[in-house]
């Protein structure tokens, strides 16, 4: 026999009568690994927990279902006794003698990798049974000093996780006797610190973290690495991978974080890779085969656009005799348009519950009262609480999170041109608002999913099944020190419950309601700065931001521009308003209103400033009128220097027409607030210069003409009916 042959077969032989952790060249197989968890419940945590697992075909052997959890509380005081128990009778029927046992917790743990990696780093370790290790000591301080010292990393053993042959592990476990309540980790400390017992079960700790991360104590050590369309967890100062990623103790928000990319759950390469799992569609369903929704609305306090905020739910893509209403109204200011709502359309759904200002409930009890409105109905299958103040514009909204099939799941909306949003990426440690490090992205849709975070508010949608069981208690709102939306997350998060939010599509937003008035007829008028798209949209001419696009300014006269500017709403809102002020003037042309007090050409009118709505006039125009008027009239740049804005109004027997004149402006704007032929007669604007005029003025349209010296101009007769104009001299 050859020698290099010899040298082979005595390099077997060696390897065979050594620990197979000893021969790094034959790798243990996957088959011989079996995860021990225990769990009592069936909680979110635990339902992630295996579908990690079953990413990386882990065989997971759940262990306590069933059993009452008697093991205490860990974020209060040491416990996990139960779980000793449970292991040491579990291990009695495991047969096969060469499988690995790894043990862990399952409501906070995540994989972040396969089999083949960890039992290689098990091998690497070269010990019988390897334990998670912590920077921090926990149960009992005073056993620091009795650790053994490491070269690096963690000093301290973590009992949520360890691996270990079953012989070595069945050893460890041999002298359990404690109760349920008993502290595990205090239990496999004193093990691994008596020297006789650590070197006969052959333990080590994983101190640079290469099988097991846990979070408690590290959080600013751990990071999130994209590599090669994976995401793994790195721990920075040891710069290695953990397999198995644990939010032990005061860690669930953490964990909650890593979860939403670990493993593979988003990614840079493929977007959201697990949003489509377990989905519950409705399409093909009959009306009668949807599920039955409580729609929670909740009005807290005066609200713009609430009459816009009704309108969008009637074109809510949902059976309606398969929603029941509850509307929760604390605002007198608003009883008008529930009831209007109500009167119109409530026969439409299922049932409705309305409950009014007189109630004198606070928030707290009214949602309470919602929840348990659901809770108590046998047939309520989902509960969907939305504010007045958030403005849904998918009309799919409802659909698309009943089919996400998740236990609360929010869809993101957020405040225009704000990073504000009705969720938060992170908490602080006093539990308030923190921003996590993905949140500006989530909320300006650069990472596209579905994501698991700590609060929100709102708008959202509840299984009913999760209102019965994890969520039974009816006070979810009450708080001495919290509002309730934090209040209700609190007690979401205590019992283990997973919330969600959603910016797979685009959903709406939400109002601003500081500094909403109401000591007006139509106070949205008033609300073109604080809710600048929503008064667009409400207020502007849905042609204009097509003017320049389409080519729809005309220009009837020489240098006079027409386009549409404003919506028939803007219109009749501006009208009724001057009319319930009421304080038209005399038409004569002593005025005080205007500087030295004279008016050479007089009207009947009504200034802005009468209204206090000259600084949102001056914002309309400069929004929306300059940007006409610079490509209008080329070269010239307004600041819309306003002294002078009216509505006039024209009556056959009170102020009929308006004689020739020039306007005290570099330019003017002439805005038709009602229709020529339905609400008067007669009417228009002739330029004497050009002899053109225009007679049948559009409602909404404004009419832009220079001012001075070249556009001379009059008002036509009105014959019948009353005529409203709005005007501006600008620049004069």
């Amino acid at each position: 026999m050859r020698l290099s042959s010899l040298l082979l077969l005595a390099a077997v032989l060696a390897c065979v009568s050594l620990p197979l952790t000893s021969c790094e060249g034959k790798q243990l197989s996957k088959e011989k690994l079996l995860v021990v968890t225990v769990a009592t419940k069936e909680t979110d945590g635990f339902r992630r927990f295996l579908r990690t697992a079953k990413h990386f075909n882990y065989t997971v052997k759940v262990i306590g279902r069933g059993e009452k959890w008697k093991g205490g509380d860990y974020m209060g005081a040491p416990g996990g006794g139960q779980k000793v128990r449970l292991l040491k009778a579990a291990l009695e029927e495991v047969k096969d003698q060469d499988k690995v046992i790894l043990f862990i917790d399952s409501y906070d743990v995540v994989f972040a990798s396969g089999p083949k990696e960890l039992l290689k780093k098990f091998q690497q370790a070269r010990h019988k049974v390897v334990f998670s290790s912590e920077t921090l000591i926990w149960p009992d301080r005073h056993l620091e000093d009795k650790h053994p010292h490491v070269r690096e990393g963690n000093r301290f053993l973590g009992s949520g996780g360890f691996i270990g042959y079953l012989p070595n592990i069945k050893e460890l476990v041999a002298d359990w006797s404690g109760e349920d309540d008993d502290s595990d980790q205090l239990f496999f400390t004193k093990i691994y610190i008596d020297a006789a017992k650590r070197k006969s079960i052959n333990i080590t700790l994983d101190s640079k973290c290469r099988l097991f991360q846990n979070l408690h104590g590290s959080l600013d050590e751990v990071v999130l690495k994209f590599e090669d369309g994976r995401v793994r967890a790195r721990n920075l100062p040891s710069d290695t991978l953990p397999v198995v990623i644990h939010g032990n103790g005061p860690t669930k928000l953490q964990i909650n974080y890593l979860g939403n990319y670990i493993p593979n759950t988003w990614t840079f390469e493929s977007g959201c890779t697990a949003c489509k799992e377990q989905l519950l569609p409705l399409a093909g369903l009959k009306e009668s085969e949807h599920p039955l929704v409580v729609l929670a609305i909740f009005i807290q306090q005066p609200t713009p656009f609430v009459t816009v905020f009704f309108e969008r739910l009637l074109k809510l893509q949902y059976p309606k005799n398969r929603i029941k209403l509850f509307i929760d109204s604390r605002e007198t200011h608003h009883e008008r348009h529930v009831s209007s709502f109500l009167r119109d359309h409530g026969s439409l759904y299922h049932e409705v519950k309305f409950i009014g200002p007189e109630e004198k409930m606070d928030g707290a009890e009214s949602r309470n009262l919602g929840f348990d409105f659901c809770r108590k109905d046998a047939d309520c299958d989902y509960f969907f609480s939305m504010d007045v103040e958030v403005v849904l514009k998918n009309e799919n909204t409802l659909k698309i999170l009943i089919e996400q099939n998740l236990p609360i799941v929010a869809p993101m909306i957020t405040r225009a041109g704000r990073l504000w949003s009705n969720f938060w990426g992170g908490l602080s440690a006093d539990g308030y608002y923190a921003r996590s490090e993905d949140y500006v992205d989530i909320v300006q849709g650069r990472r596209v999913g579905v994501w698991n975070v700590p609060y929100l508010s709102s708008v959202y949608l509840v299984k009913a099944s999760v209102l019965r069981s994890e969520l039974t208690d009816f006070e979810l709102f009450t708080s001495h020190t919290l509002d309730p939306d934090m209040a209700f997350c609190h007690n979401v998060r205590a019992k283990g419950v997973f919330m969600f939010v959603s910016n797979m599509h685009t959903f709406g937003r939400i109002l601003s309601t500081e500094n909403y008035q109401t000591n007006h007829l139509h106070n949205d008028l008033w609300q073109i700065s604080e809710n600048p798209v929503d008064w667009e949209e409400r207020y502007i001419n849905e042609n204009y931001t097509r003017i320049m696009q389409d080519k729809l300014i005309e220009t009837p006269c020489p240098d006079v521009y027409w386009f549409p500017v404003f919506s028939d709403v803007a219109c009749d809102h501006l009208v009724e308003e001057m009319e319930h002020f009421g304080k038209w003037s005399g038409g004569g042309s002593k005025d005080t209103r205007i500087q030295g007090g004279y008016e050479n050409v007089p009207t009947i009118d009504i200034h802005m400033n009468q209204i206090n709505y000259e600084k949102e006039w001056q914002k309309f125009l400069l929004e929306y009128i300059a940007p006409i008027t610079e490509k209008m009239y080329p070269g010239y740049y307004t600041r819309c220097s306003t002294p002078l804005n009216f509505v006039v109004r024209y009556k056959p027997d009170e102020q009929p027409l308006l004689v020739p004149h020039h306007d005290a402006s570099t330019f003017t704007i002439n805005i038709a607030l009602n229709s020529k032929g339905v609400d008067y007669q007669g009417g228009g604007c002739r330029f004497l210069r050009y002899d053109c005029s225009v007679q049948a003025p559009r409602k909404g349209w404004a009419l832009m003409h220079p001012g001075r010296l070249t556009h001379y101009h009059e008002g036509l007769p009105t014959t019948a009916g009353v005529r409203y104009i709005a005007v501006s001299f600008v620049d004069p």
